[in-house]
């Protein structure tokens, strides 16, 4: 493909700078998608102009009749601090009949709310755990079916953000005091469902219609004592040092019989078309003792980070860094607009 005009668009922690200057922050280890897509972007040979917006979207439109581009790569995750109003920035990208990479808003829509997700999955006979939603301040009781051990969870919140070792609950009593803490710090409903023993693997596909699943990826918990949790909290996913204290790391998996391999492949390839994915993304499953395949979370847009599950999962497959964010860019350059 020929050099494009590529804008690399990205949230801020807050109101971004007039120049939108950011050279510093691209050199912190908290900037690393931003700065090694943009890198990448540029080794590649394109074109690449950069805009960080807040909660502004005059930035952003600002931005697009500035430079004018060919693509915008969209690495926003949150609007004004809020996770849910990602679907909005491919919305407007749409609006001004920008083509762009990623999900698209009807995607992030579905996969932003947990419950909706898993409901759609049930409907097409995708196993993920039982569940139900709590909703915010309303009265709720446990459906009889659901069985404890339960997890406890924000249903709007990616990264594992409000997840902890108190999500995990044994009895009815428990499960209410979480409720009222996630009802009472995130201000949104709780998603209650069956906690499901077994492997934690991470899956990524990238593709529109031919789909490519890459090698497998799998959350090991080294130091956890048998028969403890093993739950991917927020914790486990980014503090180094309990990670370190736990035996918390993220590898390659372990050998996977072939029958298992191909119900993982099916499944997360159906999760991926049920949820009408269309560029990439990173599926959250548990492969039980039994080899069956649960869906625990789809995550549209994962952190593309160099070194991070997606990427090393890509690697694994034969492309280079820089192959996988040609590749995403030219998915988003066949997309209709």
């Amino acid at each position: 493909m020929k050099p494009l005009n590529i804008m690399v668009l990205f949230d801020t922690a807050g109101t971004p700078p007039e120049n939108q200057d950011f050279t510093e922050e691209l050199k912190t280890e908290e900037w690393a998608t931003e700065a090694n897509v943009i890198n990448a972007l540029k080794n590649l040979g394109h074109t690449v102009s950069i805009v960080g917006a807040y909660d502004d979207i005059n930035v952003i439109i600002h931005g697009i009749r500035k430079y004018k581009p060919d693509l915008v790569f969209n690495l926003m995750e949150h609007f004004n601090g809020r996770s849910e109003y990602d679907r909005n920035i491919p919305a407007l990208l749409e609006l001004m009949g920008v083509r762009y990479t990623g999900a698209n808003p009807t995607t992030f829509m579905m996969c932003g709310n947990k419950s909706l997700a898993k409901q759609l999955l049930v409907h097409h006979h995708v196993r993920t755990p039982h569940f139900f939603l709590a909703r915010y301040k309303k009265a709720f009781s446990r459906p009889k079916h659901l069985q404890f051990p339960l997890l406890v969870k924000p249903v709007r919140t990616d990264a594992s953000y409000g997840i902890s070792q108190a999500s995990f609950v044994e009895n009815d009593e428990e499960m209410q005091t979480r409720i009222q803490f996630v009802h009472d710090t995130f201000n949104q409903g709780a998603l209650v469902e069956e906690y499901a023993t077994g492997r934690e693997l991470y899956v990524s596909i990238l593709g529109q219609k031919k789909l490519l699943v890459m090698p497998v990826r799998e959350l090991c918990f080294e130091e956890v004592p048998e028969g403890e949790p093993k739950i991917a909290t927020y914790r486990a996913k980014w503090d180094e040092d309990y990670r370190k204290k736990w035996g918390i790391k993220n590898r390659f998996a372990n050998p996977i019989a072939a029958e298992a391999m191909d119900k993982i492949i099916k499944t997360c390839k159906r999760a991926y078309q049920v949820l009408q994915i269309q560029s990439y993304a990173r599926i959250d499953l548990r492969l039980t003792p039994e080899n069956e395949v649960i869906i625990l979370e789809v995550n549209p847009n994962p952190f593309l980070a160099d070194g991070e599950d997606f990427a090393e999962s890509a690697k694994k497959s034969g492309m280079s860094y820089e192959d996988l964010i040609q590749k995403i860019a030219n998915i988003g350059m066949n997309m209709e607009v």
